[in-house]
């Protein structure tokens, strides 16, 4: 709510984005098990985009080709072409221009869309996603998710629900209720392990979170305790913000058993860096520093960070520089839990594209 009017908020997702491309622009390819990125040989790299027909067989993004192979043994794996994805991502962000400006793009496949005033004056939020769909359809042989409601958070949810080719509304008298259902697995930005840490305290709903005070949240949880408290409560006052530079691009992991071994944390390195430079790739970016942050057992954070004369963003840079990082902590005080690398001061602002700095991931 902003002012005593009801934002109109579209989340649109395109629907296996990479994979869906390469099935349209090969015809071999359609309706068969796929995996963008990766290795053949299972030799190495991580998935960047899986098919449909592949995530039956349980196949998701981020996940080591290996494991890929072995949960479907027939799967195709095919080179990323992140030219022709950008290109693909601009036509689509030119048909939401013919309904708002306001346009908040999350990633080359997904977005945010203030329509609470659309440029044609529909009027109907669900119509726009209707259009814009149809549009992305017909003109692109492509197919997108649209979630709508009145703020970020629900809408982001909600384009998730009727995966894929599908359109859900949550209206302001159903936010609540929607919430109070919503399992914790499915909250946007709760990651697995603060999953865990709600569960064994009886947390597996909205409803179970709304019974929490604010201190209570607070306490368990720290600062984002507070965002727990207003989003369960369909309160999210964030607007769609359409010119926001990234800052940083990374990823990071949480291990189910802390590490001291070198080798097991080169490992650990050397996967998470493939992922940090997929999404440099993806977004047509290159970092002067690299930043590795480590995690221990007690919770205790540090980072080390290493700047370049000129922008990087090859997976080998990246993991060397994060193993030269490491090896300055070595032998670690204790165990390791989390790993994590970023890189940040990208091309000297000489970048044409703009996005959303929330481009860290959990997995």
């Amino acid at each position: 709510m902003v002012m005593g009017i009801t934002r109109k908020i579209i989340h649109i997702d395109m629907d296996a984005f990479y994979a869906s491309v390469e099935q349209r622009d090969n015809p071999d390819l359609r309706g068969k098990a796929i995996a963008v990125g990766g290795s053949p040989e299972g030799r190495g790299g991580v998935v960047a985009t899986a098919s449909y027909e592949a995530r039956q067989f349980g196949v998701r993004s981020a996940m080591p080709s290996k494991k890929a192979l072995q949960l479907c043994p027939n799967i195709i794996f095919v080179k990323p072409r992140f030219d022709v994805y950008k290109e693909v991502s601009n036509r689509v962000r030119d048909i939401f221009r013919r309904y708002t400006d306001i346009i908040e793009p999350l990633s080359l496949d997904e977005a945010y869309l203030d329509v609470t005033e659309d440029n044609q004056q529909i009027g109907s939020a669900i119509t726009i996603a209707e259009n814009i769909r149809a549009a992305i359809r017909d003109e692109l042989q492509l197919t997108a998710s649209a979630g709508i409601s009145i703020n970020k958070f629900v809408a982001k949810i909600a384009s998730g629900m009727k995966k894929p080719d599908g359109l859900t509304f949550i209206g302001p008298s159903k936010v609540e209720e929607f919430m109070d259902k919503l399992e914790i697995d499915r909250f946007y930005g709760v990651g697995k392990v603060t999953a865990e840490k709600m569960k064994a305290l009886g947390i597996f709903t909205g409803a179970d979170m709304k019974k929490l005070t604010l201190q209570q949240l607070v306490d368990h949880f720290g600062k984002v305790g507070n965002f727990f408290y207003q989003i369960v409560r369909g309160i999210d006052d964030r607007p769609v913000e359409p010119f926001r530079e990234t800052q940083s691009i990374g990823a990071e992991d949480t291990f189910q058993a802390d590490l001291f071994v070198e080798e097991e944390l080169h490992k650990e390195l050397e996967r998470i860096a493939v992922i940090v430079a997929q999404r440099l790739d993806k977004h047509n970016l290159k970092g002067r520093t690299v930043t590795l942050k480590i995690k221990y057992s007690n919770f205790k954070i540090i980072t080390r960070s290493k700047s370049f004369s000129e922008p990087v963003s090859d997976a080998l840079v990246i993991t060397n520089t994060a193993k030269e990082l490491l090896e300055g902590t070595l032998p670690p005080p204790r165990g390791i839990r989390l790993l994590g690398i970023s890189l940040s001061r990208f091309n000297d602002g000489t970048s044409s594209e703009k996005f959303d700095p929330q481009l860290k991931i959990e997995f």
